[in-house]
């Protein structure tokens, strides 16, 4: 093999190294997340993150729960509640979906959270009981009607409380997400109508995010 030879043997395996690396990156999910493509997936980041309120609330199992120390996991926070005929159900469909086929690295990372904004009906037992015909992880949280228009409101995912002397009365809400990282703030929303594959694709590179 002549020097020439061996120079562009050389080149040639570099290049095929680095772009074998590439690739695995891409397909491990490993590369740095491009704004366009969030975007693209409906997720927006805020330029700072911001705080999230103190409000006490509880959970499905009756805990009290604070919401500024929601820490340790990416949280996916929906406003809605149990009685919705239509966005609620949908929404938590396609977050069991995404769920099920993100892989287990980004899973432990993650976690989606109900908040209700119908708390004179959704109980502990009652958001327990629904939770669970979509996914037992899940997370519900519910509080007085005044700390969580507060936290909505903080989170710009407000909502127009209903008149609960009415009866089979509805709730007028966003059908966005917030998001919070595991620092307890939020960072960002990912907006509705979701499209499963664009988020399948952006969201562990998302949570790897400190």
């Amino acid at each position: 093999m002549t020097r020439t030879q061996k120079t562009v043997f050389i080149l040639v395996a570099v290049v095929a190294l680095i772009l074998g690396l590439t690739v695995n990156k891409v397909l491990n999910g490993r590369g740095e997340a491009n704004p366009a493509e969030l975007i693209d997936a409906g997720i927006i980041l805020l330029p700072q993150s911001r705080s999230v309120p103190a409000v006490q609330m509880h959970d499905q199992n009756g805990q009290a729960v604070a919401l500024d120390e929601l820490k340790g996991k990416w949280s996916l926070l929906f406003f809605g509640y149990t009685y919705c005929p239509d966005i609620c159900p949908t929404t938590l469909a396609q977050l069991r979906q995404v769920k099920s086929e993100l892989p287990k690295e980004a899973l432990d990372r993650l976690q989606v959270v109900l908040v209700s904004v119908d708390p004179h009906r959704d109980t502990a037992t009652q958001l327990k009981q629904y939770l669970g015909y979509f996914d037992k992880d899940f997370v519900g949280l519910a509080g007085s009607i005044e700390d969580t228009q507060k936290l909505a409101n903080a989170l710009s995912i407000p909502f127009i409380p209903a008149d609960t002397s009415k009866p089979g009365y509805t709730v007028d809400h966003s059908g966005n997400l917030a998001i919070v990282g595991p620092d307890g703030r939020q960072r960002g929303f990912i907006r509705a109508p979701f499209n499963n594959q664009k988020l399948l694709a952006q969201l562990p590179g998302l949570v790897k995010r400190d």
